[in-house]
Order: structure tokens, then sequence, then C-alpha cells
């Protein structure tokens, strides 16, 4: 300590240097090292980050104007300028600093000998105390409606306490200057102090009320000062009669809504929204204001506390429809349907400026914060047809969280990190944390290991604003502020809403058994309408008999929607994220007959693909390795022969492109291709540069994106999902690294992707790519996993389909199941995706081997013409290197792969009498494909199902029932029964080592052939 002192002459110099030549880095260095932790040891944390600099900020306001800082500073800064004073002089101590005391902290300063500057001492630790209700000041703030969690009851920062800086009651009344540092906006008024008192007071109204506010963690001092100047101003906030007779009415209908339906359906559950309706009104306040932004598209995810309640009041679902379904109508003419508390919906809905807003409610299950990847994707893909990337003005997701699961769920982390990917980025997403105090029957100190939940949050640098959802007038302000946070920084901003459970998880739960206290204090409280209609009526804004004679006429209108909805028909609209206008629906379609697809595609066109997709700009670099690969590329589509899987994809969607559809291609490494397959993305090997060649084929071709995704599976997949349902005419594809890395995206694979047509009527048409395949590279990177795939398809394997079925197979399937073999029938299937009238997900199973396999090469013949996607594909050796079809007495079936092992292996061993169909499509079943097929084979005395996975995985157990449905449709075959040739049942996915491998590869290759 002491020798910051002596070496005080030497940084005088350095001061004086940095003033003249104005540069405040130094002035804040020496001013931190040698003043500010001298005085106040143990304190000077309050002073790093984006508010180190308040000293330099009070000497940039001293340069302006002498008198607008405190007379002592004046003295100091001129000493510091003046050439007169000696460096040795040009600082001295103040009277109080020297060594703190035992006691430590900012009070025990041995006296010095300049009084002169014991003003400069009580100004910094005002200055420190000030900070520190910037930096703590929520923790004391009244935010919790039942006093058990936050707040009061809590401990309060000793930083917040006078002891700590030794102040005594007698300092109460000195005036402490205004300025940098301290409250600067009070002294916009004029004043150019207040007293010690007054500036406590004024902190403690600021920071400490039923607000309390985290951003000094945020690293941009533009921001801080931002959210400073709108929350240190002598009244934050300030409600107009007619602004709170608005007020009143929002809070009128959330809570009368709650008590309505617990009035009319006291036995049902509905996951009400008691204790925290103030929501309700906080929503529409921020849509309102994000509006007036520019906001065009609101898109929220949300779980099932209080949908229903948003459903009706946000989204303006007719009240009808809600209590019809509390009745017991049928909700879905087709499907199965799903609770009412897990439905979606849309609407284009007024403001109160006369403008409107298209809202978008995602439907989702009950696995907590599933729905958020889909809300930013949706977002993301809303703002590329409306050209808003970049500017992100028109569309906005706002996401609602519970307590536990936003502290809990992994996957708000992956989607938090979206906020700024160049690929990702929505422009900011506004969370709403419905803090109920509790998960289900799980006390807060063992769900999470932080204070708040939201402090997660803080790794992404967004601001953080608790509020006590009793004081609704506080919630307005802090929902607002939010919107126009994300209106001016376009980054994701948090509102905690600290609230409680009236009825527990739900309303037939009795939380009492696990929560005694806690119920307790909330038995005992009044609704957030009692607390607002007692204040109005307080302040005189509003009578009692006012509010008394709106709340009988909401309940009317409730009443009048409940009589309605005993006839209320529901049409299919109502509960879709998203209805594609303009686009058949499943009902429309399900009486059509759909004609055979033309997805070929003219061989001048192709050509054309293949030269651009094989060439970079003038003066850029490709690798010269690269160079080779392209150069291979453009010949093979040239010459027409030997075209591999990269090229074929690369046809498919830049075929697609030209022809005005929008491509989306992300996942991990997708640029490149997990296993340089792709090239995608060029990258000049001189400069940052990057070239797309897909993105530039025409001028006037429909925009073509892919990317590098975070190292996230759950948060992009259910991004991709989301974006799929925007607009049938975009063909969206995720890649997974290696087919199981899947495995960590199964909710969004089997709540959304495999059941939300039944569930919720909403299609989409998202390409799901997964390598699959047995290699040798062990467990994690051999299986795709594809019977968990086929096990969520809904065909039933019992009956062989009616002519009328056969030609619906498409349409009544939930999901497409693929591994193709060529690049052909890549292309096809791909091109298949946007050619027809409805839209179905899709997932893509390939081999790592097959991308550059002499087997899986296809001709451009194959890719013209009246060429289209083979469902099946018989062994194109049937007269030459084996018997003809009829004098076959083996037939192979199999899926992938796996082919080439038969292939190498029939070679080897000069087999005649065995021929291989492989399965391309699993779902739909080729029932009738594979019927004819088996039919010409009328030798046919040995039918095996070959795989590479074990028997207990892979494709046998979905396969096996459906063609013994088969064959008993055939005229010669009814008897045969199908054998198994594949590894034995295993709990791992693949065998460890290579040997093993191979092993295992020849023994049931060996098996098929029965040697």
């Amino acid at each position: 300590m002491l020798r910051a002192f002596k070496t005080a002459a030497p940084r005088a110099q350095l001061m004086r240097a940095s003033l003249r030549t104005k540069q405040p880095m130094l002035t804040q260095r020496f001013l931190r090292v040698s003043t500010v932790r001298s005085l106040a040891t143990g304190t000077d944390t309050f002073l790093q980050g984006n508010n180190s600099n308040y000293i330099d900020e009070m000497y940039d306001a001293w340069r302006q104007d002498p008198t607008s800082v405190h007379a002592s500073w004046n003295a100091y800064f001129k000493n510091i300028e003046s050439d007169n004073v000696p460096p040795s002089q040009a600082f001295q101590a103040p009277p109080t600093i020297g060594v703190p005391t035992v006691a430590g902290g900012a009070a025990g300063f041995v006296p010095g000998s300049n009084p002169m500057s014991e003003d400069v001492v009580t100004h910094l630790k005002v200055q420190l105390l000030v900070r520190a209700y910037q930096v703590r000041g929520h923790q004391k703030a009244k935010i919790d409606p039942l006093d058990i969690s936050f707040g009061e009851n809590s401990v309060i920062p000793k930083e917040l306490t006078l002891d700590y800086y030794g102040f005594t009651d007698a300092d109460l009344n000195k005036q402490i200057t205004l300025g940098p540092g301290i409250l600067p906006r009070f002294a916009e008024g004029g004043k150019k102090s207040l007293s010690l008192r007054e500036i406590i007071n004024n902190c403690e109204k600021l920071y400490c009320s039923s607000y309390g506010v985290e951003y000094v963690h945020i690293p941009s001092k533009e921001q801080c000062d931002w959210l400073r100047e709108r929350i240190e101003i002598p009244i934050p906030f300030q409600y107009s009669p007619d602004q709170k007779r608005q007020i009143l009415d929002r809070v009128i209908w959330a809570c009368s809504f709650e008590s309505f339906l617990a009035t009319k359906f006291p036995n049902d559950k509905r996951f009400g929204l008691e204790g925290a309706e103030a929501v309700v009104p906080g929503m529409k306040a921020l849509i309102d204001t994000s509006v007036e932004f520019g906001v065009e598209d609101v898109v929220i995810g949300m779980p099932h506390r209080g949908r229903l309640n948003m459903l009706s009041n946000v989204v303006r679902k007719p009240n009808e429809s809600i209590f019809s379904e509390f009745t017991g109508s049928k909700e879905f003419d087709e499907g199965s349907g799903d609770v009412k508390y897990h439905l979606g919906m849309n609407y284009a809905r007024p403001t109160t400026s006369g403008k409107h807003v298209n809202l978008s409610l995602v439907a989702n299950p009950s696995h907590l914060e599933a729905e958020d990847g889909v809300v930013l994707g949706k977002t993301r893909a809303i703002q590329q047809y409306k050209s808003d990337i970049g500017e992100y003005k028109k569309a906005m997701p706002i996401l609602l969280h519970g307590d536990a699961a936003f502290a809990g769920q992994g996957v708000v982390y992956e989607t938090m990190g979206f906020a700024h990917l160049p690929a990702y980025s929505t422009g900011g997403t506004i969370h709403i944390i419905v803090n109920n105090q509790i998960g289900f029957t799980t006390d807060p100190r063992f769900a999470r290991s932080t204070l708040y939940p939201s402090d997660i949050a803080k790794a992404s640098n967004s601001p953080i604003f608790h509020v006590n959802a009793d004081d609704v007038e506080a919630c307005i302000f802090v929902f607002n502020l939010a919107a126009e946070w994300r209106a001016t920084f376009h980054s994701d901003v948090i509102i905690d809403l600290v609230g409680y459970r009236k009825h527990g998880h739900n309303e037939t739960d009795q939380p009492s058994f696990t929560q005694p206290l806690m119920y307790q204090k909330i038995a005992e409280k009044k609704s957030v309408l009692e607390y607002y209609s007692n204040q109005l009526v307080k302040e005189g804004t509003f009578t009692a008999e006012d509010v008394e004679e709106h709340k009988k006429w909401v309940w009317g209108m409730l009443e009048e929607s409940f009589n309605k909805s005993k006839e209320y028909i529901p049409t299919s609209r109502e509960w879709l994220t998203t209805p594609w206008e303009d686009f058949k629906s499943p009902k429309e379609l399900a009486t059509e007959v759909l004609p055979h697809l033309p997805t070929a595609v003219d061989e001048e066109i192709l050509k054309n693909i293949g030269n651009a997709i094989s060439e970079a700009p003038e003066g850029f670099e490709v690798h010269r390795n690269l160079k080779r690969i392209l150069n291979t590329r453009k010949k093979t589509v040239e010459t027409g022969e030997g075209i591999d899987w990269a090229t074929g994809e690369a046809l498919a969607f830049g075929s697609l492109a030209l022809e005005g559809y929008h491509v989306r291609v992300s996942g991990q490494d997708v640029e490149r291709g997990t296993f340089s397959q792709r090239h995608a993305v060029l990258h000049d090997q001189k400069s940052e540069s990057t070239y797309t060649p897909l993105n530039n084929l025409s001028e006037d071709q429909g925009a073509f994106a892919i990317s590098n995704s975070s190292l996230s599976e759950y948060g992009v997949l259910g991004f991709e999902y989301g974006y799929s349902l925007t607009s049938p005419d975009a063909l969206v594809q995720w890649e997974a690294q290696f087919g199981d890395f899947a495995n960590t995206g199964q909710v969004v694979i089997d709540q959304f992707i495999a059941a939300a047509e039944s569930k919720w009527k909403q299609r989409s048409g998202l390409v799901v790519s997964l390598p699959h395949g047995y290699d040798g590279q062990g467990p994690e990177h051999s299986s795709g996993r594809i019977e968990r795939y086929l096990q969520l398809c809904n065909e039933d394997q019992r009956f062989f389909p009616s002519p009328k079925k056969l030609e619906r197979q498409h349409q009544d399937a939930n999901l497409q199941i693929a591994y193709p073999t060529t690049p052909a029938n890549l292309f096809h299937l791909l091109r298949r995706q946007m050619h027809r009238q409805f839209r179905k997900p899709l997932i893509i199973f390939f081999s790592k081997s097959l991308l550059r396999h002499p087997l899986a090469r296809s001709n451009l013949s194959e890719f013209t013409n009246d060429s289209h996607f083979q469902w099946i594909i018989e062994d194109v050796e049937y007269g030459q290197a084996i018997a003809p079809k009829e004098e076959i007495k083996r037939v192979v079936l199999c899926s992938g792969q796996v082919y080439t092992a038969l292939h190498r292996k029939r070679a080897a061993i000069e087999d005649k009498n065995t021929a291989f169909i492989k399965i391309e499509q699993l779902h739909p079943f080729p029932f009738a494909q594979l019927r004819d097929a088996l039919q010409e084979h009328t030798s046919l005395e040995d039918l095996v199902w070959c795989q590479e996975e074990p028997l207990n995985m892979g494709s046998y157990s979905y396969v096996a029932p459906r063609i013994a449905t088969v064959l008993a449709e055939t005229e010669n075959h009814k008897g045969l029964n199908l054998r198994y040739a594949g590894r034995d049942p295993s709990a791992s996915v693949a065998a460890g080592s290579k040997a093993m491998h191979v092993a295992e590869e020849e023994a049931f290759l060996s098996d098929v052939f029965q040697e």
C-alpha cells in the first residue's frame, strides 16, 4: 500500500502527460491504483469492467466545465495540469488515506495531512456506494411477492450499508456533487448536488424497489450507459389515467379468465397462471411497443403454464373455442390431437395504435424448453422471406420459461448461443421467466446452484430485469424496457417475473404435501387485480364502482362465449402455428390421386450447374488439392459418367434453387462436409474471403444458404424444424456430423418431426441427413440408429395396402425413411420433397464409404428424361455375372452400404445363383414394388435379409413382418420364410476394434451364402 505513494511522483508525470494528450486510460489507471484502491481496499471490484472509467468521465466533464465537478476535484485537476506544480507535488494524499485498520473496508483509514482533500474521499466513497447499488441492488429489491426467496429477507450485501464506508447518521445531510458516477441524470433538472440521504433514498427507489436490474456484467459501456439513462432518473415510469385504464382492463381479463375456468371446470387441469397474471398485460405492452419499433411478426414459445390465458388474451384465440375443448368436443377431425394446453395458434392482432401484428404461438410438447429452437428457427425464416436478415426489425421471437426449466434444461443454453451466429441470429430474443419459485415439488435449492434462475443469461451478456409480479405497473415498465432494448441493440434480454403458483403444479395437485410454509403464505395472498384496483382507488384514478362495473362486464363477455361454445365448430386453422396459405391441406388432398412426379432435369441445366459448382471467381485461390476434386466433378457432369454422391446432391440443390426454391443446409461442418465430400463453400488460400458456388447460379435463383452450426444437436435441429414451418417452398436440411449424434436431438425427432402433424396438424418438409454405416470406427461412429426412426413410423405392417392406400402411402405417412445408395436416387429424393403437393419430413441415411465407392456412381442419364426415385433397386447383373432372374435360387434383401460387401463376397466365391435387391426407401414400405420383384423370381428357394447392424438394431425388426405380408400376396412364395443374416444381438452398437469388426462382417457374409 505504501509503495503506491512512494511512486506517486513518476505516476504524476504520467498523469500530467496523459491529460495533456487526452489519453484517459492512463488517467484511469493512475487514479484507480494510487487513489481508489488505497482509499477503499476491498471495494475496487466496483470499478472494474465498463464502469471503471468514471474518473475519466469526470475529467472530461471538468475540461468542458470546471464547475460541473466538486470543488475539490476542480482543484485537483488544476494542480495536475499546472506547469507550476512540480511532479512530486502533483498528487497529495488526502488526510484520510492511509493503511486500513484491522477492521478493513472503507471505514478504517489512518488520517493524512491534507485537509482540502477530505471531500474527495467522501465523493469517492459515495461513488462506490452508488456503484454498489448498481451491482448489488437487485439483491435487496422487493421482487418476491411471498418474501421467502429474494429481497429483504435475504442477506443484505454489506456494500449497501453505511457502516461499510464509515458513514454515520451525521453524514447523511452532507451535500454530494452529482455527475459522473453519482446519479448524473438527476443533475439535468438544475440540481448540482443531493444530500447523502437523498442519494441513498433514490438508489433504493431505483435499484431496490419492485424491480431489480442486473447489467454491470455487460462489457459494452454504451449498453450500460443506455440502461442507466433509463433507470437512473427521478421517475423511471409514470402512467396517465388512460394508460392505467388499459392496464387495469388487461389485468381484469387475465384474472377473470382464470377465475372463470376455475368456476366452470373445477375438476380439469388447465395449468393456470394464478400468481403470475401480470405476464399477460406485460406481454401485450411488450408487443404493442415492439410494433411501434417496426415489428410485424412475433413468434412465441412457452410451456403449458398460462398457455390458455396467453391464447385467449394475447393471441386472441376465440374463448368459445377454448371452452369447447373443455367440454370434450372433438378437437381434431383426423390425427391424434393433443391436450389443450399444448396447442399453438396464429392470429393477426390489432394493436392500440391501430397497426396489426402477426402473432404465432408455437405448439409444444410437455418437454420443457423443447420449443426454444423451433421458435428461433421459425423467426429466422420469416426474416429471410421478409429480407430482414441483418436488420431484424420485422420479426421477433419471445420465449417464456419456467424458473426450474430455464436453469435446468441445457437446450436453453444451446439456443441462447445462437444469438449472434450469422446463420442463426434472430436479432435478439426476449426471454420471460415466469418464476414460480418452485419446480413441480422441487425447491430452488435443489434445482439450481445460483441465486436466480436467470444467472445463465450472463454468459450471453444479456441484461436481466427482476420484477415482482404483484406490481403490475413495474411489470409494464420492465416489459417495455425489454422491448426497447431489443429494438435498439438486437440482442437477448431477460425478464425474471417473480410470482408463485396458486394451485400447485396443476389444479388437481396438493402442493402442501411438500411446501406447507409456502402455501400458507399463498393462501393469505390477494390477487394482482385486488392489489392494483386498490392502488388505483386509493390514488383516486378510479372508483371502486368503476372497477366492479368493468369486472362484471368482462365476466359477462366470458359467459357469452361459454354459451356459444356449446355449438362451436372448430376449424383446423385454429391450431396451426403456420397455416401455409395457398398450399393444399391434407384434407383437400385426401381424395386426389397424385400424378407421377417429374423430378428429372434437362441435361443442359445440369451441365450448367456442374460447371458453376466446379469453378471459383477469377483471382480466387482454391486449395491445390481441392482444384483436382472440382475438376473431377466438372468432368463427370460434362461426360455424363461417374457422378459421385456430393455432385448428385449439389445438382439437386442447384436445380431447386434455379426453380426458385429457397434451399438451406445446416449442421456441424456441413460447408466442407464432415468427410471432406461437399465443399459447398470455397475458401481463398490467400485471404479470408469465401465463395459459395450454389448461391451464384443465376440472378433470379432462390436463395441458397449453407452454414456450419454451433456444436449443438438439440438446439440446431429444433431451429431447422422451426425454419421448415414457415413456408412449404423451402428445402431445409439438417445434417448430423455422425448419425448417432442426433441422439441428443431425440426430443425434437420424437415430439415434433415424427408427431407434429398428427398432434397439431403442423406440416413440415424438413430433411434430416444422417451418416450411417459400419466401417470399423467403433460404437459411436457407426450407426445412425435406423431402428429408432422406423419405430416412429405409422404404417400398418399387418395388412397389404389396398390399391387406394398404395396411391396414398406418402400422403398418409408421418415420416419418410430412406437409405439411398446412388447419387441419382439421392438427387430425385431431394427434388421429390419440393415437387409434391404436400410435405412430409424425410430422414436420409447415407453411407460414408459410398461417398467415393465405385459402386455408388451414377450417369447423367439417370438424372434426366423419365428418370425418377426408385423405391427398390434390383440387381443389375442378371444374365451376366449371375443367372437370369427366373433361375435365381436366393434373393438377398438389404439396405444401404452392406450391398458393397455382399457384392464383393459374391464375386469372390463366384456365386451365380444369388441376386440382391436394395430397398432404398424403408418407409413408406415398398409393398407393391417388392411383391412384383419377388413374383418374377419363380425359382426362389431362399430369401435373406442382410444387415450390418446387430439383430436388435437396424431394420430387421421393422422389415420382417412387412416382408411376410408381401410374401403372402405373391403367387409362388406364400410359405417362404425370411432368413436373417447379420450381427448377433449386442448391447453396444458396434465393435470397438477393426479386427473384430472385420471378423463379424465375414461371419454374416458367410451366413448369407451358407458357406
